[in-house]
C-alpha cells in the first residue's frame, strides 16, 4: 500500500516527541537511581568532633582516621599542658561546618555510626586531616592514610610536634574512670578495698592508675579542702 509523504510527515512529527520523552524519562530514572544509592550520603556538614560529622541527619565516623577526643590533653615539648582535642574540634568545625560533603559508606561501627569516606572542598576529608597533623591513620581498620601520616610526622606537623596518648589509648583510660570529666576538678576521691576514703592529686604516685567509680561512691573533687570536708584524707605519696 502506498503511503503519502504527507502521512509519513505526520507520523514523524508524532514519533519524535514520543521518542524524546522516553529518552528523557530514562535519563531521569537513571539519575534518580544514582542519587538514591543507600551507600552515598550528601548534605551539609555539622561537626561533632575531629573525626565525626553529621551529614544529612546521619552520624558519620570518618573512615581510616582517628583524631584526639574533644576532652583530650597534649603536652608541648616545654612540658606545658595543651587542650589539643578541643582545639582540633574547633579547627575542623571552622573549616567544614555548613560545607556540602559527599560520603560513601564503608560499614557500620559497633556504636551504630556510619563509617564513611567523605569528600568536601574538593578533596578527601580524611586525607586533609592526616596531612595537617590533626588526626592519625587508624591502622587497626585501614592503611589508606599511612603514607600521608609519615609525611606529616617527618616535618612535625600538628600533633606530631607534641606528646600525647593515641586517641584509642585515651578512650580506654577514660572508660576506666581515670580522666576527669571536668578539667577544673581533677582530684580523685578513691575508696580502698578496706573502705578507707583517700584522695589523690595530680602528680602523686598513684594518681594516674587510680580510677573513679561513682557508682561505688567514689568522687571527683575540685579542691583538697572540698575532699577533706567530705571525709576523704590525703594520700601519703
Amino acid at each position: 500500500m502506498a503511503v503519502s509523504f504527507k502521512s509519513l510527515s505526520r507520523r514523524w512529527r508524532f514519533a519524535v516527541p514520543v521518542a524524546l520523552g522516553v529518552a528523557v524519562l530514562a535519563f531521569l530514572s537513571g539519575n534518580t537511581q544514582a542519587n538514591e544509592r543507600e551507600d552515598v550520603i550528601t548534605g551539609t556538614v555539622r561537626v561533632i568532633d575531629g573525626d565525626t560529622f553529621e551529614v544529612a541527619g546521619t552520624k558519620i565516623r570518618l573512615h581510616g582516621i582517628d583524631a584526639p577526643e574533644s576532652d583530650q590533653m597534649c603536652q608541648t615539648e616545654q612540658g606545658a599542658d595543651w587542650a589539643c582535642g578541643g582545639w582540633i574540634t574547633r579547627v575542623v568545625t571552622d573549616r567544614y561546618t555548613g560545607v556540602v560533603a559527599r560520603c560513601e559508606a564503608v560499614e557500620l561501627d559497633r556504636y551504630g555510626r556510619t563509617v564513611a569516606r567523605c569528600a568536601a572542598l574538593g578533596e578527601d576529608v580524611g586525607a586533609w586531616l592526616v596531612r595537617e597533623g590533626l588526626a592519625f591513620a587508624y591502622v587497626q581498620y585501614s592503611e589508606d592514610y599511612v603514607a600521608i601520616e609519615r609525611e606529616a610526622s617527618a616535618i612535625d606537623r600538628g600533633l606530631h610536634a607534641v606528646r600525647l596518648q593515641t586517641p584509642s589509648q585515651h578512650r580506654k583510660t577514660r572508660a576506666k574512670g581515670r580522666i576527669p570529666p571536668d578539667e577544673a576538678c581533677k582530684i580523685k576521691g578513691n575508696i580502698s578495698a578496706d573502705g578507707k576514703r583517700i584522695y589523690h592529686q595530680p602528680g602523686q604516685s598513684f594518681y594516674e592508675r587510680t580510677g573513679i567509680n561513682e557508682a561505688k561512691g567514689e568522687r571527683w573533687f575540685c579542691s583538697a579542702a572540698a575532699a577533706q570536708a567530705a571525709g576523704w584524707r590525703a594520700a601519703r605519696r
